[in-house]
């Protein structure tokens, strides 16, 4: 890639600067506290913060790009993201003095079409999805993926930021290492909301041939990403499914070479089950979900859905370690269901950035009220799906300042 000395000045010093945040020594503090969470010792809840409006958060122009080459500005803007949030909301996040080079993986996908009425308003996006699963014919369309590692393209990639960062802050090459799977986020755009909740009643068996068709091709990814050293061990700071951070000492390796999935963690989640009985879940998902999860070395499970009335469905999950819920789940029924045996992902409502006016002090007592309620939990608060914060970024800042004071205040 030529590269102008101004676009390589710029990603230089925001190399430099992630240098010098990343080898701050409250970052061991930091990666400590996950590490003692994550191994449920009981720590202060520790929060972190993610899917921000990034759009909304420019302020003195910090992210602004500056690059000239668009095959840059991805690069610059996720180093200005890093930077800018450490300054301003920061939570427990933690940053480590590197730039990360990923793999190179090329993937066929399933080969369906998702077709989808789209609205907008706001600046928001919604989809209805138009239902093309209709037989056990329309299910066997479901193809499974090939995945292919550009080995070639990956070793370009790495020498370029090689030569870009070399003296500043050092590379390192990364597969992927963390596997989400959500098999009915992705089926559910191709069955319909409501077909498939009258189908768990009318049509049951199409209903599983369509979730065993998906686990199946789901799987048959993960064999090839393994087969051909595209996994990299769950070691470092990145958020574990809906959860918070994955920092744990619980996964040694037990060979040299490529990472395998029992080196890393999964999760699933059957956010569409919400509303569905803890035996319907089981029936028509989780069951499905565990032939992926029985992989892995340590698991976390939900998203979206309140969970508190299926916990007894997750300790069926091998290794569960996470378990994160919808911000309207019963904190005092989950937090009883739950013990000390997992992690608590608790999520505050989002909307609280989002309200015609800023109440700082709403924000204080509805987070006392969450901690109140999970005090004999391993906790940690996790804020997302922030959609708008009314174009007033000190929203979100001044959310981590009392976020944090809470949090202490429960240590």
């Amino acid at each position: 890639m030529a590269m102008t000395t101004n676009d390589r000045n710029i990603l230089r010093q925001l190399g430099q600067r992630i240098a010098e945040i990343g080898n701050l020594p409250v970052q061991d503090e930091k990666r400590d506290l996950w590490r003692r969470l994550n191994g449920l010792q009981r720590v202060r809840p520790l929060l972190y913060i993610d899917e921000v409006p990034w759009w909304e958060m420019n302020v003195n122009d910090e992210l602004t790009l500056r690059c000239e080459d668009k095959n840059l500005q991805g690069l610059e803007g996720s180093l200005r993201r890093t930077i800018y949030q450490w300054d301003h909301f920061r939570g427990d996040m933690v940053v480590r003095p590197e730039i990360v080079s990923t793999y190179v993986i090329h993937d066929t996908g399933y080969g369906m079409q998702t077709h989808a009425v789209r609205a907008q308003q706001e600046g928001m996006t919604a989809a209805d999805y138009v239902p093309i699963i209709a037989s056990e014919s329309d299910v066997e369309k479901i193809q499974l993926p090939t995945v292919t590692v550009d080995w070639d393209a990956t070793e370009r990639n790495y020498q370029t930021l090689q030569e870009l960062f070399d003296g500043v802050v050092p590379v390192r090459k990364c597969g992927i290492r963390h596997m989400w799977f959500a098999p009915w986020d992705q089926l559910i755009q191709w069955y319909g909301i409501t077909e498939l909740y009258m189908d768990m009643m009318d049509r049951p068996q199409l209903v599983k041939a369509a979730i065993d068709r998906m686990v199946t091709a789901m799987g048959h990814r993960l064999d090839q990403l393994e087969q051909q050293g595209a996994l990299s061990v769950s070691e470092n700071n990145f958020r574990v499914g809906s959860g918070g951070l994955g920092i744990t000492d619980e996964l040694p390796r037990e060979k040299d070479g490529p990472a395998a999935t029992r080196d890393l963690w999964g999760t699933s989640t059957g956010q569409i089950f919400s509303e569905v009985s803890p035996d319907m879940h089981w029936e028509f998902c989780l069951q499905y979900e565990m032939r992926l999860l029985e992989r892995f070395g340590l698991n976390c499970y939900g998203c979206c859905e309140p969970l508190h009335n299926k916990l007894h469905l997750m300790r069926k999950i091998p290794r569960l370690r996470k378990v994160s819920m919808s911000p309207y789940v019963k904190l005092d029924i989950a937090s009883e269901n739950m013990g000390k045996d997992f992690v608590f992902s608790h999520k505050p409502n989002p909307s609280y950035v989002a309200m015609d006016g800023w109440d700082r002090e709403l924000v204080r007592t509805v987070l006392r009220e969450a901690m109140d309620a999970t005090r004999t939990n391993v906790v940690e608060i996790v804020l997302k799906d922030i959609s708008t914060v009314r174009n007033e970024p000190q929203r979100l800042w001044d959310w981590e300042t009392v976020a944090m004071e809470v949090a202490q205040e429960y240590a």
